[in-house]
């Protein structure tokens, strides 16, 4: 395993979209055909349901291993201006929209959406669903930072339908703690993780990171084994992405030569893999276990989990809305991109602006290939027809999954791939033998983390 560990690190997308965002099309995409694409994703099935990513970006302090886009301050008169922003972008939407929109699924992201009182949050969620209308079988979610997520944040966002939480761990060593600027007791943890479960919320979920500066598998050992006394209902565990020629001062508060080996991550998730699944976890999709009990490993049972920039989720909607500065959003036909700085997008939204400043739109080609390997990232295996060779070399796909065939990764057939259990730590390499535009034309800088 270490052999192919060496062998498969290489640079390499996370396929939360096809084709990722350096493969975009820009110079062929408009706010016009975004608009197009969005009302014809609507109108093709009102009663699917949408969701909504709200991407609120404010945090109090940098925390280092991020690699997501926040405004650090501790100045919180910015969350009224900002709050108005989101609810004005909406109402664009809505009015774009024929219809009230039936809204599936709900994430709040960030940054810190807890950075935010409760009372705010309130006058946010109830802007967003005045204008709408819940499904019955809907899924609002939020990240909460353990160490100001209070009572009235938990009770507040269950009062206006939230059932799902995740908070963010990383490691509960001090040594890693400090090189990642994230003190957090694990007492903050569990009492966060407790009020949520009085509360009524029916999934708590852990984010615990591995390939962390100064981390080694005994603080891996260490975190899970705290984890298992909560035992929250789903488990994010996934590998640090190192990219500080993205996220600039952000991931430079440390030396390269402090983090750990690939060798040693691999080593990392392989123990934390067999105790999770020692503890009864499930392994659901790519760094994602969960409780034979909560929603999202039902869904990977029932063949209904999805993908997108929000991560894994447990329904399937064709149309995703991002509200907020630097959202993404997803009318499967196209994906469009908002402006990054929180100024320039409040100042754009009260011109009466939609604020996207880059996008995609999909031609067929990129349909079939982004279809294969959401089923691949969320089903671990895939098939396809007669109909979509006449438009995708898979031929070509298949030459490129020879060597992972060999090295027992995945079992392929004239038309189908299924990834074994061997192979599902490598599924972001396996993706990427789908890729075909990065196939075509491999980049000329590192633009991707590292795949182990």
């Amino acid at each position: 395993m270490c052999d192919l560990t060496q062998k498969y690190n290489v640079p390499g997308p996370r396929y939360t979209s096809y084709p990722t965002v350096p493969y975009w099309e820009l110079d062929s995409f408009s706010g016009k055909q975004w608009k197009s694409s969005v009302l014809k994703t609507f109108q093709e099935d009102p009663k699917e349901g949408i969701s909504i990513y709200i991407h609120l970006p404010f945090c109090e302090n940098m925390c280092t291993f991020c690699g997501c886009h926040k405004r650090i301050t501790k100045r919180h008169e910015v969350e009224r201006p900002y709050i108005n922003a989101v609810l004005k972008e909406w109402e664009l939407y809505c009015n774009l929209l024929d219809t009230r929109p039936l809204i599936k699924e709900l994430h709040l992201g960030g940054g810190t959406p807890t950075f935010f009182s409760p009372e705010n949050l309130k006058i946010l969620i109830e802007g967003i669903l005045r204008s709408g209308k819940v499904a019955e079988t809907h899924d609002f979610s939020f990240e909460g930072h353990p160490n100001n997520t209070t009572k009235a944040h938990l009770q507040t966002l269950f009062d206006v339908g939230f059932r799902k939480v995740s908070f963010g761990v990383q490691d509960y060593n001090l040594t890693v703690q400090r090189a990642i600027n994230r003190i957090q007791p694990f007492e903050n943890v569990k009492n966060v993780t407790e009020w949520a479960r009085e509360i009524g919320y029916t999934s708590v979920g852990h984010d615990i990171i591995y390939g962390l500066p100064f981390q080694d598998c005994a603080n891996v050992e260490e975190t899970l084994i705290k984890t298992k006394a909560i035992q929250p209902d789903r488990i994010a565990f996934y590998s640090y992405a190192h990219v500080p020629w993205l996220k600039g001062n952000g991931q430079r508060g440390y030396k390269d030569s402090d983090l750990p080996s690939s060798v040693v991550k691999k080593a990392q998730y392989e123990m934390g893999k067999r105790m999770l699944t020692e503890f009864g976890y499930k392994d659901v999709g790519m760094d994602h276990f969960a409780l034979p009990t909560d929603n999202l490993y039902k869904a990977l049972v029932q063949g209904t989990l999805h993908r997108n920039f929000m991560g894994y989720t447990p329904y399937k909607t064709n149309l995703m809305i991002g509200l907020g500065a630097s959202s993404i959003s997803d009318s499967w036909y196209g994906f469009a991109q908002n402006v990054k700085n929180v100024e320039e997008y409040e100042n754009l939204v009260s011109q009466g602006v939609i604020p996207i400043f880059r996008g995609h739109i999909l031609n067929l080609e990129d349909q079939i290939v982004r279809k294969h390997i959401l089923d691949i990232m969320c089903q671990f295996e895939t098939t396809w027809t007669s109909e979509e060779e006449q438009e995708v070399d898979f031929s070509s796909i298949l030459d490129n999954l020879s060597e992972l065939e060999a090295d027992g990764l995945v079992e392929t057939t004239s038309n189908s791939i299924k990834v074994t259990e061997k192979g599902r730590p490598f599924v972001r390499n396996i993706s990427m033998a789908f890729d075909l535009k990065l196939h075509r034309k491999k980049p000329d800088t590192r633009i991707f983390s590292m795949t182990v």
